[in-house]
């Protein structure tokens, strides 16, 4: 049995043509490692899966906010933020959103040679979370490369380059520590705003409290604030709120997503609210800015 939703209200999905897939299995490249299947939902609400005959491909799937639940080899697993798996090709299994507070997801449908490797011990939910090293923010852009890419067409460079920046997406969640250690940062107190600000930045889809954004300074969020307002001019949640906006306005530039996907992707699910704001700190509605950018 299988049972989809018919859409999610900010939804993107891409499916490889059959011959493209067919292509890529022959290819020498890329029948290491290749997508066919490609997709983001947000707040997922009745989102189930279920397939009594095994597929094969292996499906990645990242929960960045709310929760939800898959089985597989006769184990049901919950599935809550920061956490991702990989379901194994060739066996049965189902997946759902849960009914209170449905998951917002990143998935993948991927083959190849190579793919078992970067699977393997995945099958049950993996933790990412945000921390001081972290570099969520720069994985969920390189999965919106990857989706570009794709969705641009279906040239051989476009797949050959679409692979490789899987490569090195799977790599970021199969050897996470390095990944971090890439990046360094100053940890020291004198560096806690600026703390806070790659905290927030890792966490733009997302709706967060100023205590939820404080924690990470280990002061409390008045005495924080101050130090907060004192650096940058303004407060935590202003700040949170400006670097949405600047995000909505680079996929606005960027992208041909509509208004109603970008909000989904600077953590406002209503969009109302969200043209309120980009109004009230842009001076004018994502649609004139989008105008006035391409005029």
């Amino acid at each position: 049995m299988i049972r989809l939703k018919d859409g999610f209200d900010g939804e993107r999905a891409l499916v490889l043509p059959q011959l493209i897939t067919q292509f890529m299995e022959k290819d020498p490249l890329l029948a290491a490692l290749h997508i066919t299947d490609i997709g983001y939902y947000p707040k997922a609400s009745h989102h189930f899966r279920e397939r009594t005959t095994p597929i094969n491909q292996f499906v990645f799937i990242y929960c960045i906010d709310g929760a939800g639940w898959y089985r597989v080899n006769g184990y049901t697993y919950e599935v809550h933020e920061n956490q991702y798996f990989i379901l194994p090709a060739g066996m049965p299994h189902a997946y759902g959103a849960d009914e209170g507070n449905p998951w917002t997801i990143y998935w993948i449908h991927f083959k190849g040679t190579l793919a078992s490797c970067y699977a393997k011990n995945a099958a049950q939910p993996m933790e990412i979370l945000p921390e001081k090293h972290s570099r969520i923010n720069n994985r969920i852009n390189l999965f919106e490369e990857i989706f570009l890419t794709l969705k641009s067409g279906y040239s051989n460079e476009n797949l050959y380059y679409a692979s490789s920046l899987f490569h090195h997406y799977l790599g970021s969640l199969r050897y996470v520590q390095q990944y971090r250690a890439a990046y360094g940062g100053r940890t020291d107190d004198e560096g806690l705003v600026d703390v806070t600000i790659h905290y927030m930045k890792e966490n733009l889809e997302k709706r967060l409290t100023l205590q939820e954004l404080t924690a990470q300074s280990g002061y409390s969020a008045s005495h924080f604030s101050i130090l907060f307002k004192r650096k940058t001019g303004h407060s935590v949640l202003e700040y949170f709120n400006l670097m949405k906006i600047q995000e909505a306005c680079f996929l606005l530039d960027s992208t041909d997503m509509k208004v109603n996907q970008i909000c989904y992707k600077v953590g406002i699910d209503d969009a109302y609210y969200f043209s309120r704001l980009f109004n009230k700190i842009m001076g004018m509605s994502p649609y004139a800015y989008r105008k006035a950018k391409k005029g």
